[in-house]
């Protein structure tokens, strides 16, 4: 029996990657995890009680007062830069999971207005720019623009009101999304329709690194019901990702929390959640079923945490976190069994804005057959971490699109000795 858990704590950083300052200076001083650590002992008066994470090593990766800098647990430990551009929790999980995010960029929309405009008048549309501003209304009701809600860059999106046209069917606010889809470098195209306060036209406003788009909070989307959303990834090969690999494998698939909404695989459990207690049950209840399994959870609430700035909230749902993990390590004993606990990018909620940070994030990884503590080397792409979950699979991690397992010798490429078993014979797409 073969189980392989993926914890993913959502915007947990362990501090800023050399590029972090490029967008933000300010943002080369992030540490989400040791912020958070230091504002708990300010506010609460206590260390965070973190004994689980601490005992898998986080203390070796991220040397802080208030983690345990040894352990007794056999743990294979160290930290991955992310290997996309950006910090975004989408391009995060295809990344990590095994995707090749090479093509995708950062861009404006203003530096492919005439590509995207193309595109829209070949499919049928009427496409033209709003008061002059870099971004386009089509067909007289639904703006494209840029995110302002992520790092600039990363997203874009097709905004209507459901007022003036439907989300889905012939010239809809999806059907134009995926026409912008289909020209577009960034990672992400959302499709979003809702019920706003007014013209969309008055909620445009300048955001970050010179991007122009809709303010969708104030719109009223949000708080008005009826709220309709796809997100449009990135063309991938899902079929070389690990959940695919895997469900080809003969090995049951489930996706936890967000996971369950951004990751691709027709044959797998989906359990979507963002209430991390609801998150920990689905995961605990996945691994008790039996038998192999890959599990991928996100916890999204310490993500919302750093985007409301509120690091003592944050600080709570680590705690929340640790004490689920303690009921995967009683779970998780068997030799072939492996909990990797990791992150997307950080979040950092005390660095002066509501963004995600450009972080380094925590391997942790623990091995009931393993000898001791293994220091790992820093991967340089979160696909390392899904290559190396391949290998505790047994699955050949050259099936991914990117990404090669981490081993403890500083070698890449090689399996670890507990995890050389002979690899699965797994059929085609």
């Amino acid at each position: 029996m073969a189980r392989t858990v993926i914890v993913v704590i959502d915007g947990f950083g362990v501090g800023a990657m050399p590029d972090a300052g490029a967008l933000r200076p300010g943002d080369l001083d992030a540490d989400t995890c040791g912020h958070v650590l230091d504002h708990a002992r300010a506010a609460f008066g206590r260390p965070l009680r973190l004994p689980v994470l601490g005992a898998l090593g986080l203390g070796l990766v991220h040397p802080h007062r208030d983690l345990a800098r040894s352990t007794r647990l056999p743990v294979s430990v160290g930290r991955a830069a992310l290997g996309y551009p950006g910090a975004d929790t989408f391009a995060g999980h295809q990344t990590m999971m095994g995707a090749d995010f090479s093509r995708v960029t950062v861009a404006r929309l203003a530096d492919h207005l005439d590509e995207v405009t193309e595109a829209l008048t070949a499919a049928g549309h009427r496409a033209e720019r709003l008061d002059g501003e870099p971004l386009l209304l089509v067909d007289g009701a639904v703006l494209v623009h840029d995110n302002l809600e992520a790092d600039p860059g990363i997203n874009w999106n097709a905004s209507g009101r459901l007022e003036d046209l439907p989300f889905d069917g012939p010239g809809g606010i999806l059907a134009v999304a995926r026409t912008v889809r289909s020209v577009a470098p960034v990672a992400r195209v959302i499709a979003v329709g809702g019920h706003a306060d007014g013209p969309l036209g008055s909620f445009v406003r300048r955001g970050d690194g010179d991007t122009v788009g809709l303010d969708t909070p104030a719109t009223g989307f949000y708080r008005n019901g009826g709220l309709e959303v796809q997100h449009l990834g990135a063309p991938l090969d899902h079929t070389r990702q690990l959940p695919g690999l895997a469900a080809r494998a003969g090995i049951p698939v489930a996706l936890v929390g967000k996971a369950a909404d951004i990751l691709v695989c027709e044959q797998a459990d989906r359990r979507p959640a963002v209430a991390t207690a609801d998150v920990l049950t689905y995961t605990l209840d996945a691994v008790r079923a039996g038998g192999d399994a890959l599990v991928v959870a996100n916890v999204q609430e310490t993500d919302l945490a750093g985007h409301q700035q509120d690091a003592g909230r944050y600080g709570q749902v680590l705690e929340q976190v640790d004490a689920g993990l303690a009921g995967l390590l009683a779970l998780l004993t068997d030799p072939g069994d492996r909990l990797i606990v990791t992150g997307d990018h950080g979040n950092d909620p005390s660095i002066g804005h509501a963004h995600h940070t450009r972080e380094y994030v925590p391997v942790l990884i623990h091995r009931p057959d393993g000898a001791g503590v293994e220091l790992l080397p820093d991967a340089r792409s979160l696909a390392d971490v899904g290559a190396t979950a391949a290998r505790s699979l047994a699955l050949s991690a050259r099936d991914l699109a990117a990404g090669t397992p981490l081993v403890a010798d500083g070698r890449r490429g090689e399996p670890h000795s507990a995890d050389s078993r002979r690899e699965r014979t797994i059929p085609g797409p």
